[in-house]
């Protein structure tokens, strides 16, 4: 199995939501689930509308039973998520409340595949520069990282994620020697 890695750069970040919100409406609204929920691609394609929608504005909270770990996982459409969900739902105002949101043009309302996801975050990341490994796995550890960052106790991320253990999450998110060094320099005592 590839290591993928977070995507670390702020501004790389706003570029590859840029990139994809003026290319495909749903795509980049699988990007923002993505960074913005810490779910794993395989329940990320099987969310339905009416999981983010509730017929007139974006739901308040997204709940969904883990396929991985079976685990009931809630929480909450952030502001930056519900403006993806509108800009979507204006694009696609004719989906029906039980059709699957990432929908493929194959088939009839059949999600779009994982192959589908990885190839088109890898090619957002191309457009953008992005040299690291990057895939749909990458969206998920996008949210742990950036959570450190932001200065969530490794505790909480961990539940987030539904890891076993802090140490879990500390491998997982590659904390790196800068982010070491600037907790020294954050401490400066």
């Amino acid at each position: 199995m590839k290591v993928v890695h977070p995507i670390r750069d702020l501004k790389q970040l706003e570029a590859v939501k840029g990139y994809l919100r003026g290319k495909n409406k749903r795509d980049y609204l699988l990007f923002m689930v993505g960074i913005s929920s810490a779910l794993r691609i395989s329940d990320i394609l099987m969310l339905k509308v009416n999981q983010v929608w509730d017929g007139r504005k974006p739901t308040e909270f997204i709940e969904v039973n883990e396929k991985k770990t079976g685990k009931y996982k809630r929480f909450p459409i952030t502001p930056n998520l519900a403006k993806s969900i509108k800009e979507f739902n204006r694009e696609f105002p004719d989906k029906k409340q039980e059709d699957f949101l990432f929908t493929s043009r194959k088939g009839t309302n059949q999600p779009i595949t994982r192959q589908y996801a990885a190839s088109m975050l890898n090619e957002a990341c191309d457009m953008v520069g992005i040299t690291e490994k990057f895939s749909t796995h990458g969206m998920r550890k996008t949210w742990g990282y950036w959570a450190f960052k932001k200065g969530i106790s490794l505790d909480y991320i961990c539940i987030a994620l539904n890891h076993r253990s802090v140490a879990e999450t500390k491998r997982y998110l590659g904390i790196l020697q800068e982010d070491l060094d600037e907790l020294y320099l954050q401490v400066n005592l």
